[in-house]
């Protein structure tokens, strides 16, 4: 098929992407960011999800759309989250309208839903987004809903768990340098908070797959093995084998100063990290394992310990690179987090 990928050259994105042609698409990249690796094989676009124009051009003798372009919880940029995330989805989405695409896939996100009051989280519980990139996402969902209720478009949502997967930096190379260092990293309260991640590989199969099926409508997707943030990060600790311990701090002083030095710009992290690090969100993924035949293969453990294990072997071109680019495939500087660290 010919497959357009928007967001092709961010952390998922590009590995989405080098599955699809692997497998024998034709695969178009459309994204604001080059590829670090280009491929005569991939064809790239270098334009911006908001230049409507653009995104129609790239739409071109395409049948499949993989919707991935984002800005991310560590933007902290209200004005992009509007721009981008829902705007550039509308882009996409009139695009599709007109130009005759087959399927559109949407890849959303958890945040959608803030702070469950019930988990695991199915299909029909009701989004509650509870800051800006959650609110910005679920109105990129709203859209889908609308462009397929009244234009016929068809569109199917993913809600990935929180991606992991080697190459995937961001926040979590703070916790990889930390453990390489031996240093202690918390967790709040107990941390028996349940929290599940999914796989990019596990993802990208689940997009594909989406890709596939015709129809209109939502999949959540997530490992099928996980355990609380306190038992992940311990196996990691243990499998790292530095020294590095798990250590409870008390949540609500610890959420307020996450949110403080986030708000003064001391910390890389955003709001949705102080909402949901100490709280549990788990997914039911049994309408994708049964509609799509879908079957994650990573648990929580495998996915920290290949993602650490393959920030150790590239630290230094990692360290290295310029900043910019996919938030997720870079390393964030640690601000006032350098400081806890001394004192876990």
């Amino acid at each position: 098929m010919n497959v357009l990928v928007t967001g092709g050259a961010g952390f998922f994105g590009s590995m989405l992407a080098g599955k699809l042609q692997r497998r024998g698409d034709r695969v178009r990249v459309f994204d604001v960011n080059r590829l670090d690796e280009p491929t005569g094989e991939i064809e790239t676009i270098k334009a911006d999800i908001r230049d409507l124009d653009a995104v129609k051009s790239a739409f071109d003798g395409v049948e499949v759309v993989h919707h991935n372009v984002a800005q991310v919880p560590l933007a902290k940029d209200r004005h992009l989250f509007d721009s981008v995330n829902r705007g550039g989805t509308r882009n996409v989405l009139e695009a599709a309208r007109h130009t005759g695409v087959r399927k559109v896939i949407y890849t959303s996100s958890s945040a959608v839903f803030g702070v469950p009051r019930d988990n695991p989280v199915t299909e029909q519980t009701p989004p509650t987004p509870m800051e800006a990139y959650g609110r910005a996402k679920y109105d990129g969902e709203l859209l889908c809903r609308e462009y397929a209720d009244e234009h016929g478009v068809d569109v199917t949502i993913i809600r990935p768990r929180t991606i992991m997967g080697h190459g995937r930096l961001g926040i979590f190379q703070i916790l990889f340098e930390w453990i390489r260092s031996g240093d202690n990293v918390p967790v709040f309260g107990k941390g028996d908070n349940v929290y599940q991640f999914v796989h990019a590989e596990d993802l990208a199969d689940a997009c594909i797959l989406a890709g596939e099926r015709p129809g209109a409508t939502i999949y959540n997707c997530g490992t099928d093995r996980y355990n609380t943030m306190r038992e992940v990060l311990e196996d990691l600790c243990h499998h790292a084998n530095t020294g590095s311990k798990v250590r409870s701090v008390p949540m609500t002083p610890a959420v307020l100063g996450m949110k403080l030095t986030s708000a003064l710009g001391l910390s890389p992290l955003g709001p949705y990290h102080s909402l949901m690090y100490g709280r549990s969100l788990y997914f039911d993924i049994s309408k994708a394992k049964e509609e799509l035949s879908w079957q994650p293969t990573r648990s929580n453990t495998e996915m920290f310990i290949e993602s650490y294990e393959w920030y150790l072997e590239h630290r230094d071109e990692v360290l290295a690179a310029k900043s910019g680019g996919s938030a997720h495939r870079s390393a964030v500087k640690h601000g006032v987090l350098g400081m806890v660290r001394k004192v876990l």
